[in-house]
């Protein structure tokens, strides 16, 4: 009787606060929100969490830092007490993994792109595992394209996008319900992170979120990996953002601008530093940044030249170089007059027939 009052509790409303305490006694402040369904997110320290409750089973997505997983089980449970059947990982970063080897004890199968258990492998490299590193938190279930499941009345496909916030990132896909979860490659309405030594890059992330729109309609909602519960148009705006800084970015280090003068640039970034793109984890300094060193390497890879030699090259391809007035009439005239002769030439042949 007292679980059915708590789920028809948790029907009537989409949304709940919940307070609960760490393990050394710190208080823990989450929100649930309920996005269709039977799917939720939740909102506490570290990227956001979603589950799906049903006659299956829970299944989850991400589980934040291991200090939040009694809030998180906690509120869980005040919508479901069904066991925890699988656990998927966006990405191997701890805001997103760190509670893996709690939940793998309450029972949930770890599922993740290969490129995550790789990343967990790498941080181990060199310590002792017996007494160090707990097992239990790796994913047990690795995929490299893309993988599906079928629970509580839905197909959920869990798809890999190529080095985009990392080189392991997954996005899940409610196929039945119209919701996405999208990891990191999704901070809605901030400047995202880009973690290039873990594999990430500028043009993969607008890739993913490219792949993602493909997904989307106006009805869809996306979970993203941090910030509020989004829309398609917000997903697209964030994808125009990055495009727009890319592209700006690009143009003035063909310019000649130095990194200093770039990552000072606000004239382009005004824009979005006035909706609070900036306010976040990523300030406007460190997307620049990102941006910058990611245009540098590409265009040092494609030519070798230094700086000053490309830009000179530039130059002569486009006649950027004041040239000789006089010479310029006189090519002008010039090729006024063979225009003139080649006309007449012209009449007179078609003046012949």
């Amino acid at each position: 009787m007292r679980l059915k009052l708590v789920l028809v509790c948790a029907a009537c409303f989409t949304f709940f606060l919940g307070n609960s305490q760490t393990d050394d006694g710190r208080e823990t402040n989450t929100s649930v929100i309920k996005v269709k369904n039977d799917i939720y997110m939740l909102q506490g320290k570290g990227g956001n969490v979603a589950f799906s409750t049903g006659e299956d089973g829970v299944f989850m997505i991400d589980d934040q830092f291991a200090e939040g997983a009694k809030a998180l089980l906690k509120d869980i449970r005040r919508v479901s007490d069904e066991p925890i059947r699988f656990l998927v990982n966006t990405h191997a970063h701890g805001d997103h993994t760190g509670a893996n080897a709690i939940m793998a004890a309450e029972g949930a199968t770890i599922v993740s792109h290969i490129g995550v258990r790789n990343a967990f492998f790498e941080k181990i490299k060199g310590t002792d595992r017996g007494d160090k590193v707990d097992m239990t938190a790796f994913p047990l279930v690795t995929f490299e394209d893309k993988m599906n499941f079928h629970l509580n009345g839905d197909t959920i496909l869990v798809f890999h996008v190529d080095n985009a916030h990392t080189d392991g990132d997954a996005v899940v896909y409610f196929t039945e319900s119209n919701v996405i979860h999208a990891g990191d490659l999704f901070f809605n309405g901030k400047y995202p992170y880009i973690d290039a030594k873990g594999g990430g890059s500028v043009k993969g992330y607008i890739k993913g979120l490219d792949k993602i729109l493909m997904l989307c309609d106006n009805e869809t909602k996306i979970i993203p990996g941090h910030g509020k519960l989004g829309t398609k148009a917000e997903l697209n705006s964030s994808r125009n953002m990055l495009v727009d800084l890319h592209r700006r970015v690009t143009y003035n280090y063909l310019l000649g601008k130095t990194e200093v003068e770039i990552l000072a640039m606000r004239d382009f970034t005004g824009p979005y530093d006035a909706k609070g793109y900036g306010s976040g984890f990523i300030s406007t300094e460190k997307i620049l940044k990102t941006i910058y060193d990611e245009v540098s390497k590409e265009q040092a890879d494609y030519d070798p030249r230094s700086m000053e030699e490309r830009k000179k090259s530039l130059e002569d391809k486009y006649k950027i170089r004041t040239e000789n007035p006089a010479k310029k009439k006189k090519t002008k005239e010039r090729t006024e007059a063979e225009r003139k002769r080649d006309m007449k030439k012209k009449l007179e042949l078609d003046g012949g027939r």
